[in-house]
Parts: C-alpha cells; sequence; structure tokens
C-alpha cells in the first residue's frame, strides 16, 4: 500500500479523476511537466531527462496552446482533486499526437502512466475516430521506448532532430539528441 495515494500497483485507476484541462491549469500542468523531467526533483522518477537535457521541457505558452487549440487538448488525471498526471492529445487528421506526457515524479512506478495512457488512446479513438495514434521520443530515452513498445507501439525508424539552438525546448547536454517516431493502431 502507497502511504500517499491509498493504492496499491494492482489498483492505479483507485480514485483518478479524468478532465479536460482548463486555461487556470496551466501554471500547475507547466509545473507537473517540467517536476516529471528536468531538474533535481525529476530524479525521483524515471523518467527524468536531466543527464540529457537542462533548462525548461515547456512554458505556459505552449502549455496554453494545447489547452486552448481547436484540434487539441491537454488530458489530465486527478486524485482527491490533486492533479497527477496530464498528456497533451492533439487531432491530426484520422491521427492523433500524444505528447507532454507527465506523471508525478512520487507516484512514478505504480501504473499511473499505463492508466493515463490507456485513457488517452481511448478519448482519441472514441471521440475523434483517430485511427492511429502517433508520438516522438528521445531515441536516446530507450528505457521510455521499451515502455511504450510494451503497450503496443511500434518503433517506426523514422527520425528528426533535435531543436538545438531553441531553448524553449531545453539546452542539450548532448549533440547526438534525436526524435523517432512511434505509432500505435487504435482501431
Amino acid at each position: 500500500m502507497d502511504q500517499l495515494t491509498g493504492t496499491t500497483a494492482s489498483q492505479p485507476a483507485a480514485g483518478l479523476a479524468f478532465r479536460t484541462a482548463a486555461e487556470a491549469d496551466v501554471p500547475a500542468l507547466v509545473g507537473l511537466v517540467e517536476s516529471a523531467y528536468r531538474g533535481e526533483s525529476s530524479r525521483a522518477g524515471w523518467t527524468t531527462e536531466a543527464d540529457l537535457l537542462e533548462g525548461q521541457r515547456t512554458d505556459p505558452e505552449g502549455v496554453a496552446e494545447v489547452v486552448t487549440g481547436a484540434d487539441s487538448r491537454m488530458l489530465v488525471a486527478e486524485r482527491d482533486g490533486a492533479l497527477v498526471a496530464c498528456c497533451q492529445l492533439e487531432r491530426r487528421g484520422d491521427l492523433a499526437y500524444f505528447g507532454m506526457f507527465a506523471v508525478r515524479p512520487a507516484l512514478q512506478g505504480e501504473g499511473l502512466g499505463r492508466v493515463v495512457l490507456a485513457e488517452a488512446e481511448r478519448t482519441a479513438r472514441e471521440e475523434w475516430g483517430a485511427r492511429e495514434m502517433q508520438m516522438t521520443v528521445l531515441t536516446a530515452r530507450e528505457d521510455l521506448i521499451a515502455w511504450y513498445v510494451r503497450r503496443g507501439y511500434r518503433r517506426t525508424g523514422r527520425t528528426s532532430p533535435f531543436p538545438y539552438g531553441d531553448e524553449r525546448f531545453g539546452i542539450p547536454q548532448r549533440g547526438d539528441l534525436r526524435f523517432e517516431l512511434l505509432v500505435k493502431p487504435l482501431g
């Protein structure tokens, strides 16, 4: 039993509520995403990118764009009224893009991420009619890619460069950062 959440790893969805983020959520969402990927606080979880990138992971403008966009939404997961996870969904025709996925570092490893990912897939399929979910993941994050592969995502081998020089996405600590496209049929 986890003393913080009152759940066990076998019941990650217990007490979890999903909703679409509102503009008032933007500051908390930025904080959650930053805490899951950057800085020392991110090291409490396994999704940290602190050894690959310094600086910010996102900013209020980028999150607000997702929250207010006509073809996007930020899905929020709460437990007992507290923000515990989020993800971006973007409609791209009959495809959906999944991004800005974050789980509070102290709660990582409990299965919460699996539940949020499944809800995102359900939402894209049932509400938008998406036939496929797509995402990009840093190729240096083999552990994260393996996690997605175990959830049915397929590596495509199609890569795109990291936006070096654009500090909105962080300050690279290596010169070999690239993104790989992962896909999963939703039908």
